[in-house]
C-alpha cells in the first residue's frame, strides 16, 4: 500500500504506440506526472525504512499488549458475556445461557454452559475471533480469552502506521502516528480486555486503508486515460486551464470496473457490521466518501458531464457490488446460528408462516430478520442506569472512563492476582479503560484545527480524518437517552491519531513553506535547518507523550501500586 503500482497501459487507437498519439506527440512522462499531481495520485515509494519503521512500533505495541495479559485472572466487565459467548460459539455454534456462579467455575477451568439457546444482541464475528484465542490457550489462564483482542490491537498499530505514511508521504510521520498508537492507554485497554469493540476498530481501519488504496489505484488508472485521450486527438501538453481541457471534457471517461481494493474494504465493512451493528455507520459515511471522491477525480480529470458519469460508472457498479459482498460477509458470520435448530429465535419461521412476497425468503432468513429487528428495538430501548454510563458529550474531553478492574489489599496481604505483598499501608490494583491525557486532549484540538482546514482547504485528507470521527462519534449524538460508555470510543481512535498527524504534517512545514530555494547554499540550508527544528518539536511531543504512558501504566495494566500512588494518577473524580 506505500509504493506505487506498476502503471496500467491503457488501450490506444489502431496504429498508434503508447508513446505515439494520432499527432506524433509522445505520452510523456511529465504529462502523466502532471495529471496525477492534479489528480492527487502521485507514486510514492518510501523505500526500506517505510516498513522498518512502522515494524519496529508495531513489536513495541505489542509488547505492551501481551506483556503479563492473564493478569488479573478476572472476568472484567463485560467479559463475562463476550468470553463465555465465544466458548459456547465452539461448543455449540451459538450462544448458550449459563448457570449462576458460572464466573467463579469458569475461573477454576470448569464452565459447563446449560443446553439451553441464549438470547444476545450483538452479532458472532467478534465472539468467534474470541474463540480463536480459547481454541489455541484454552480458557484455564485469562491469555486465552483476551490473545485475540491483543493480537487485533498490535495489527491496527501497524495498519495506523502504513496509512498515515501514505496520506501523508511521510515515513517520520507514519512512525509518528504508529508509536501515538502503540503507547497510548486507552487503545491498550482495549486491547487487554475481550471486548468486542478492538475488533470492529479494527476492521473498520483496514476498510478505510483499503478504500485508500482504492483512491490511489483508480485515480492513477483515470490518469493514464486522459493522457492517453489527450494524446490521441494531438494535444501533448496538458494544461490547467479550462480552456486547454475541452478536448478532455467531451470525453466520457474510462471504466474502472474491477477495483479489488474497493471488494476488500467491502468484505472488511461487512466483518465490522459482522462484529457491531453500530459499523453500519461506518459504512454509510465511507460510502458517500468514495462517491464524493469519484465525482472529483472525474470532474479533475477533465471528463465531461462528470457528475453523471460518475454516478452511472462508478456510484452504480458500487453500490451493485459492495453491498452484496458486504451482506454476504455478514450473512456467512452467522453461519453457526444458520446450520442448528436450536439457536434462539432459529425456528421462529415454523410459528409465523410466510404472506405474499415473503414467501420467496427462505424460512431460516426470515427467524434471521425477526432475530434482528428484536436486537434493533433492544438496542434502541437500552436505557438502563449504569455506574459508568456517560454522554457522548463528555467523550472528547474523557470525563467518565470505564473501569474493568480495581482491588484493594492492606498491608501485609498477599494480592492473589499477583503474589505480592504489600509493603504500605494500602494497595490498589486497577484496569481504568483511560486515555494518554496528552494524546486525548491534543487529539480533541486537532480535530477541531482539521475541520477548520478542511473548510477552508477542501483537502481530501481532512475530510477522510472528519468521515471516520463523524461515523465513530456525531452517530450516538442521535441516541440521546441510550446508555452508553466511553469505550465506544475506541472506533474513532485511529482518526484521532490520524488528526494528530495532520497538525503534524502543518508544524514539519512551519518556515519552510514561504522559502523558495534559489539552488543558494544560504536558502537551501535555512530550509533544511527549519525542517529539523520541526522535527525535533514533534519528537518531544512524543518524548511527552511515552512519559506520561509510563505515569499511566500501572492503571491500564493491573499492576499493584501504593494506594497513594493510585490516587495521585486520579486526576479528576469523575475519573474514579
Amino acid at each position: 500500500m506505500t509504493s506505487a503500482e506498476p502503471a496500467r497501459r491503457l488501450p490506444v487507437p489502431a496504429g498508434e504506440t503508447a508513446e505515439s498519439g494520432a499527432g506524433g506527440s509522445a505520452l510523456s512522462g511529465s504529462a502523466l506526472s502532471r495529471m496525477h499531481r492534479r489528480l492527487g495520485a502521485e507514486p510514492y515509494r518510501p523505500g526500506v525504512w517505510g516498513w522498518i519503521l512502522p515494524v519496529l512500533v508495531t513489536v513495541i505495541g505489542g509488547i505492551l499488549r501481551l506483556r503479563n495479559l492473564s493478569t488479573p485472572h478476572l472476568l472484567m466487565f463485560d467479559e463475562t458475556y463476550y468470553a463465555k459467548d465465544a466458548f459456547a460459539l465452539l461448543t455449540a455454534g451459538y450462544e448458550l445461557e449459563w448457570p449462576e456462579g458460572a464466573d467463579e467455575a469458569w475461573l477454576t477451568g470448569n464452565a459447563p454452559p446449560s443446553d439451553e439457546a441464549a438470547y444476545v444482541v450483538h452479532p458472532p464475528l467478534g465472539k468467534w475471533l474470541i474463540a480463536l484465542g480459547l481454541r489455541v490457550f484454552g480458557y484455564d489462564s485469562a491469555l486465552g480469552w483476551r490473545v485475540s483482542a491483543a493480537v487485533a490491537g498490535t495489527l491496527a498499530v501497524l495498519l495506523i502506521a502504513v496509512i498515515a505514511q501514505r496520506m501523508f508521504r511521510s515515513v517520520f510521520l507514519g512512525a509518528f502516528a504508529g508509536t501515538l498508537t502503540a503507547i497510548e492507554g486507552h487503545h491498550l485497554v482495549m486491547s487487554r480486555v475481550a471486548l468486542l469493540d478492538i475488533f470492529m476498530m479494527l476492521f473498520v481501519l483496514a476498510a478505510f486503508g483499503a478504500l485508500l488504496a482504492d483512491r490511489y489505484s483508480g485515480r492513477r488508472r483515470l490518469a493514464e486515460w486522459a493522457v492517453a485521450r489527450d494524446s490521441s486527438v494531438g494535444t501533448a501538453r496538458l494544461d490547467e486551464s479550462r480552456d486547454s481541457s475541452r478536448g478532455l471534457a467531451r470525453a466520457r471517461g474510462t471504466r474502472l470496473a474491477l477495483r479489488p481494493w474497493r471488494l476488500l474494504a467491502a468484505v472488511l465493512l461487512g466483518a465490522a457490521v459482522a462484529v457491531k451493528l453500530s459499523a453500519l455507520a461506518f459504512f454509510a459515511v465511507f460510502g458517500v466518501m468514495v462517491i464524493l471522491w469519484d465525482l472529483q477525480a472525474r470532474r479533475a480529470a477533465g471528463v465531461g458531464r462528470w457528475f453523471r458519469v460518475g454516478l452511472l460508472r462508478d456510484a452504480v457498479p458500487a453500490v451493485l457490488t459492495v453491498l452484496p459482498v458486504a451482506a454476504a460477509v455478514y450473512l456467512a458470520s452467522w453461519s453457526g446460528w444458520l446450520f442448528s435448530r436450536e439457536g434462539w429465535g432459529r425456528m421462529w419461521h415454523l410459528s409465523h408462516p410466510a404472506e405474499g412476497l415473503a414467501g420467496l425468503v427462505p424460512g431460516p432468513i426470515r427467524s434471521l430478520w425477526n432475530y434482528h429487528v428484536s436486537a434493533a428495538d433492544f438496542h434502541q430501548g437500552l436505557s438502563n442506569g449504569h455506574e459508568y454510563a456517560s454522554s457522548p458529550w463528555t467523550w472528547p474531553f474523557m470525563g467518565r472512563p470505564v473501569s474493568m478492574h480495581y482491588d484493594g489489599i492492606s498491608e501485609g496481604e498477599v494480592y492473589a492476582q499477583t503474589g505480592e505483598t504489600c509493603q504500605v499501608s494500602a494497595c490498589s490494583s486497577a484496569v481504568l479503560d483511560l486515555a494518554n491525557p496528552l494524546i486525548w486532549w491534543a487529539g480533541l484540538i486537532a480535530v477541531v484545527i482539521v475541520v477548520a482546514l478542511w473548510l477552508g482547504r477542501r483537502d481530501w485528507r481532512y475530510g477522510a480524518i472528519l468521515s471516520g470521527f463523524v461515523a465513530g462519534f456525531l452517530v450516538w449524538l442521535l441516541f440521546p437517552d441510550r446508555t452508553m460508555f466511553f469505550f465506544y470510543t475506541i472506533s474513532y481512535h485511529p482518526f484521532l491519531i490520524l488528526a494528530i498527524t495532520a497538525v503534524a504534517a502543518l508544524v514539519l512545514r512551519i518556515g519552510t513553506g514561504s522559502r523558495r530555494a534559489d539552488g543558494s547554499q544560504r536558502e537551501a540550508g535555512a530550509i533544511v535547518a527549519a525542517r529539523q527544528r520541526n522535527t525535533v518539536i514533534l519528537l518531544c511531543f512524543v518524548l511527552l507523550c511515552v512519559a506520561a504512558s509510563v505515569f499511566f501504566l500501572p492503571l491500564w495494566t493491573a499492576e499493584m501500586i501504593p494506594y497513594e500512588q493510585w490516587r495521585m494518577r486520579i486526576w479528576i473524580e469523575s475519573w474514579l
